[in-house]
Formats: C-alpha cells, structure tokens, sequence
C-alpha cells in the first residue's frame, strides 16, 4: 500500500510540472491561435535562471535564494517571452501554421543559442534546496519534501490564474478573445496588447516550472524538450484553452508516466500517445475543449 501511496505522488509532483508547463501552452494556443514551438525554451530559461541564482548565491541560505530564483525565472521567462511576442511571433498572426511552426522553431533555436552565450555549455546544479527540506516517512520508505511543496506551488499556481482569468476585467477579456477574436475586436478590447500579454504570461508560467525542476534536475541545455513534447499531448488530452483540461490532463499523463515507468517502462511513452489517439477518436476537441 505504502508503494502505491508513492507512485501516486509521484505522478502528482510530475503533473505539476506540466500543469504548469502546458497551462502556459493553452494560453498561448487559446488566446493567439499560435502553435508555439518555442515555449519549451521558456522553461529552459527559468531553469538556468534558478540554478544561476541558487548555486552563485546560495551557500549560506539556498532556501532564501530558491525563493528568489523562483521569482527571477518568473520575471526573465516573461520578459523573454514578451520580447519574442512583440518582435518575431507579432507578423505571423495570420500567416499560416507551417509559417507559425518554422518561425517558433526559428525562434527556439535561437533562444537554445543565447542560453549558451550566457550561461555556457556546462550544467548547472543546484541540489541544496531539495536535501534542505529533507524526508518524511510513508511506512518503510522516505518521501522527499521537496515534491509536496511541488505539488502545492502547482496549486497555488492554478487557483491564481483561475482567480484572473475569472474573476478579473484582463483575464475576462483574454477568454473573449479566445472565444471571438473578430467579435472581441468589433467591441474594442486590444487585442495587440492582450497578445503580449498572454504570451509573456504563457512563458512565466514555463520559467515557473523549470525553476521548480532544477533542485532535481541539472539544467542543461535541452532541457525544455521533453517538457514541451508532454505539454502538447497534455493540451490535446485537456483541450485547447480550458484550465481544467489543462490539470486533468497533467494527471492523467503524470500518474501514467509514473505508474508505467513502475510496471511497463518499455512502452510507457506509446501509451500515452494510445490515450491521446483514443481521446481524439471520441472527443476530437479534447476532454474540455470547446
């Protein structure tokens, strides 16, 4: 039983980082109509953005400099997505998704080339955060901390954005656009402005996640790969543009991942993509999509 306890939260503590990741992705799919390539760069610059802060700064007090790792990858994720809206994604609006795929990729590579300007070619560690916290008993097992305040930071996440994209005159708008772009248009909200704004939102969202990663994983280059292949099977199990599709498809392909990893690793991977081809056989929007 206590292994059971263990797979299961350990498939929430991987959810949470494509909640977030492909929460992120919806947003920019559901507001822009952009297929966006690039957004696994945004994780890979909050990563190396965490792993700077807490391994130049953190010796004496890495939880202090965690948390303002956790800010710093919000704010520069944002910051980079903003620019890459404003200056290469902002003409290709109405271009066609080949257009949108090559000029994302485009940016991709980019983004990959001026991370290793700045940050080299080298790995980046940043552990202490995670031995810090330390364990916590589930029968004869030791369970780390570190992954419930995961699991909670993801929580939190997803009720504030809840909160502004219900609640709020910004979010409100953002989810008019998602509806009826033209329609929104014709009533007066700027559109050019909301753009910008999910996208740097979309991005922050990233950089939230791969700062969350790095006291588990080195930040390395490429490492926002993976986490963008899961987060578009993540938002075409959810469908596009929906929150809820967002979490229950980070459940569903967290607690697979981790429970396959257990009892099936060989085919761990296709099966996901199997649940993906069912989902799309009966409900071709997705879980929630509309």
């Amino acid at each position: 039983m206590e292994n059971w306890i263990i797979y299961i939260l350990n498939g929430l503590y991987f959810a949470s980082f494509l909640f977030l990741t492909s929460l992120g992705l919806s947003i920019i799919l559901g507001v822009m109509g952009i297929l966006n390539l690039a957004h696994g760069s945004m994780f890979a610059v909050g990563a190396f953005t965490a792993a700077w802060i807490v391994g130049a700064f953190g010796g004496e007090s890495p939880m202090i400099m965690f948390f303002v790792g956790l800010l710093a990858a919000l704010g520069v994720a944002g910051v980079v997505g903003l620019v890459l809206e404003t200056s290469i994604i902002r003409p290709m609006y109405r271009q066609a998704l080949e257009y949108q795929l090559l000029i994302t990729f485009g940016a991709l590579l980019l983004i990959e080339d001026l991370i290793k300007m700045v940050w080299g070619g080298t790995a980046y560690y940043a552990s202490k955060p995670f031995t810090v916290m330390g364990n916590m008993a589930i029968g004869d097992n030791q369970y780390p901390y570190y992954f419930l305040f995961v699991i909670l930071m993801s929580l939190v996440t997803g009720l504030g954005i809840w909160l502004v994209m219900s609640k709020t005159q910004v979010g409100i708008m953002l989810r008019a656009i998602s509806m009826d772009r033209e329609m929104a248009k014709a009533m007066g909200i700027r559109i050019g402005r909301l753009n910008t704004l999910a996208f740097g939102l979309g991005g922050a969202l990233a950089g939230l996640a791969g700062a969350l990663i790095i006291p588990t994983t080195p930040a390395l280059l490429g490492i926002g790969m993976d986490p963008l292949i899961m987060a578009f099977i993540v938002v075409v199990l959810g469908g596009l543009g929906s929150l809820k599709g967002a979490l229950i498809g980070s459940l569903i392909v967290g607690e697979t991942r981790s429970i396959g990893v257990v009892f099936f690793p060989e085919i761990e991977l296709p099966l996901l993509f199997l649940i993906a081809v069912i989902i799309l056989v009966f409900k071709p929007e997705g879980l929630f999509g509309k």
